[in-house]
């Protein structure tokens, strides 16, 4: 393990562990130069690991802080992969028609473990979308999607059937931030390959994901199953 991983992992620990509590500013860099016994460079690549995996921010002129994130985050599921960009499904296919076929739109309480990922109480409810995203007319992609109600308030069914993250990002200025993933190939269920009008035997690229606000507040669990013109490069969940 490189030194730099070394530090990334103990402050990753430390938040983990409540030593560094939510919106908490760190020490500064000489001073974690002087814990660790490291150069300056060394903690930059730490700050900036731990950056990437979305567990602090650095605030121009104040100093880095801990994020607002929760335990499940800062662990990191195994096998999901930590990404810094979430580009809408609107955003991806600019010039193109995107329209969408609601099948559900509910207020549930997920299931514990939805519950967990999403730092909900047992007795909290949460949006229920399950939604097929066409482009131009061609199925794409079908979407299971969990949001909290007191997270995402007032959200109407037109902004299910257009873009859910313009609505969070328009008219309610919350700023969408990174995501935590994990990939898989998977055969879709019978009212999947109706949806997306393919066989019961092609494979579909399943995403799963948990959404963060720029605080690091979990905004989104989701489940996509892509059927079409998918690349690992440029998968859009999802909004």
């Amino acid at each position: 393990m490189l030194k730099y991983e070394s530090v990334a992992d103990d402050i990753r620990e430390k938040i983990v562990g409540g030593t560094y509590a939510p919106n908490d500013q760190l020490p500064t860099t000489p001073e974690l130069c002087d814990e660790y016994q490291v150069s300056k460079i060394t903690v930059k690549k730490a700050m900036d690991e731990l950056v990437a995996q979305g567990l602090i921010a650095r605030r121009r002129g104040s100093g880095t802080y801990v994020k607002r994130t929760t335990v499940a985050e800062a662990k990191s599921p195994a096998g999901w992969d930590m990404s810094s960009q979430m580009a809408g499904f609107c955003a991806e296919h600019q010039g193109h028609e995107v329209t969408s076929v609601v099948h559900d739109f509910s207020v549930v309480r997920p299931e514990a473990g939805v519950a967990e990922m999403l730092g909900m109480d047992s007795d909290e409810f949460a949006y229920h979308i399950v939604r097929t995203r066409l482009v131009d007319g061609v199925p794409h992609v079908v979407e299971y999607t969990y949001m909290p109600i007191k997270l995402v308030p007032d959200l109407r069914e037109r902004n299910v059937e257009t873009s859910i993250y313009g609505y969070l990002e328009g008219e309610l200025g919350l700023k969408i931030g990174s995501a935590h993933r994990v990939i898989k190939a998977v055969l879709p269920t019978d009212d999947e390959a109706t949806w997306l009008g393919v066989d019961p035997s092609q494979p579909l690229l399943e995403v799963k994901q948990v959404g963060f606000l720029d605080d690091g507040v979990p905004f989104e669990w989701s489940v996509a199953r892509h059927a079409n013109d998918y690349e690992f490069c440029s998968i859009s969940t999802h909004n």
